[in-house]
């Protein structure tokens, strides 16, 4: 009899974002000439910035030349992306970090749930609450947590409050954990996090041998200079983090897919025999066995980036979709509705009007307005009672969408 992973079935039932597509296709199909407008999931909208075109555009090029045709590269990725990475992205901001520590991927998702490889089944692991539901379901389907509670927490993991009461700060837990999930600017809150945070949380896991798992995902969106853009900013946090960054939410590579992930040579850790290990060793035998890298047409791509007519075109982009939040932000606000987030993190993170659970919250949205956001319950029980909506559209469909709802929900 073929043994299966039951680790799946403790997974609460269907996936955040499968469960908002069941309900909007159901309205869609009940409501044909409804104008939905999605501002749910955090996938963009605009057109990917020429630099990276025009590279992907001569890649394909080379591709059908034999003299530079390109077949399987390196699995941690082409030289000189890591190093542009490393030159712009860490060491033009102080990080120590060195373009052989880097590794290029297909996507943040992706390496946030497979880091776990690396990792035994006996650590203690803490989450945010609301958080990232890959993080806790990646953790489920390793089997490092128990069953799920009614509230939707599993046994065996330590979750952390963020909300409105503690002004979206995490608090150190009271006992000791050995891996510990953040995100900042944060997925789905977008709170962020100063150096003064930051470095207890390094402390904290210098002192108990613990490791940061730090998603910087949203680094593109900080306006404020004070606030941090990488872990590796803070003294110590190459003894004790692990940062994946990627290009999906700056630069529009969610269909094109590319991404990094930073484990500095300096963290190490000790087996059961007592032998010291590097885990950039570790995270390079994975890689190197079960991924074949990005294929070299998207790393040309990712690498205009860094070109200055990529630099101008991706800070454009960039403040196009805050100014999209800022409209958000300002039209709710009007309409009586608590908003947090949306002013360095592309999320508004609302406060439901009237008592409102965040389903029904959903479910008001797009029955009343044609309009789809994420319940904050999916990203855990302290997301109850708040609602996530992207700034990801374009600036027609979110102005359309917040007349739609402050029409329905007036001061």
């Amino acid at each position: 009899m073929v043994a299966i992973n039951e680790n799946y079935l403790k997974l609460k039932a269907g996936y955040l974002f499968p469960e908002i597509g069941r309900r909007v296709k159901a309205y869609a199909e009940s409501h044909p000439d409804a104008a939905i407008i999605k501002l749910g999931i955090g996938d963009v909208t605009e057109p990917l910035p020429e630099a990276c075109r025009s590279a992907m555009i001569k890649a394909v090029e080379e591709m059908g030349d034999r003299a530079t045709f390109k077949g399987y590269g390196p699995e941690q990725g082409y030289g000189w992306l890591r190093e542009a990475i490393a030159a712009n992205d860490f060491q033009s901001r102080g990080c120590d970090i060195d373009a052989s520590e880097i590794f290029v991927s297909d996507g943040g998702k992706c390496d946030t749930g497979n880091i776990l490889d690396i990792f035994g089944n006996d650590n203690t692991i803490a989450v945010t609450d609301p958080v990232y539901p890959v993080y806790v379901d990646t953790n489920v389907m390793a089997g490092n947590t128990g069953e799920v509670s009614e509230n939707g927490q599993y046994g065996g993991l330590r979750y952390l409050p963020i909300t409105a009461d503690n002004n979206f700060t995490v608090t150190l837990p009271e006992d000791k954990v050995d891996l510990i999930y953040l995100c900042f600017p944060n997925n789905p809150t977008g709170a962020t996090a100063s150096k003064a945070d930051l470095k207890v949380w390094v402390d904290y896991a210098r002192a108990n041998d613990a490791i940061i798992l730090f998603d910087a995902a949203y680094e593109a969106y900080i306006t404020d200079d004070d606030i941090p853009h990488s872990i590796y900013e803070i003294e110590g946090a190459r003894e004790c983090a692990i940062e994946f960054r990627s290009f999906s939410k700056n630069a529009g590579f969610t269909g094109t897919r590319c991404a990094c992930t930073v484990v500095p040579k300096s963290l190490k850790r000790k087996a059961s025999d007592g032998t010291e290990v590097m885990l950039h060793q570790l995270w390079n035998r994975r890689q190197s066995t079960k991924f074949n890298g990005v294929s070299y047409i998207v790393q040309r791509g990712a690498e205009a980036v860094y070109s200055p007519e990529g630099k101008a075109q991706i800070k454009a982009l960039i403040e196009f979709y805050l100014e999209n939040a800022q409209i958000i932000r300002q039209q709710l606000s009007n309409a009586g509705i608590a908003v947090y987030g949306g002013i360095h993190a592309p999320y508004i993170w609302v406060k439901t009007p009237d008592g409102l659970s965040s389903w029904d919250f959903f479910d008001k949205l797009l029955n009343l307005c044609s309009v789809v956001g994420t319940p904050g319950s999916g990203f855990g029980a302290a997301g109850e009672g708040y609602f996530r909506i992207s700034a990801f559209n374009s600036r027609a469909n979110v102005e359309d969408a917040m007349a739609r709802i402050t029409s329905k929900f007036k001061a």
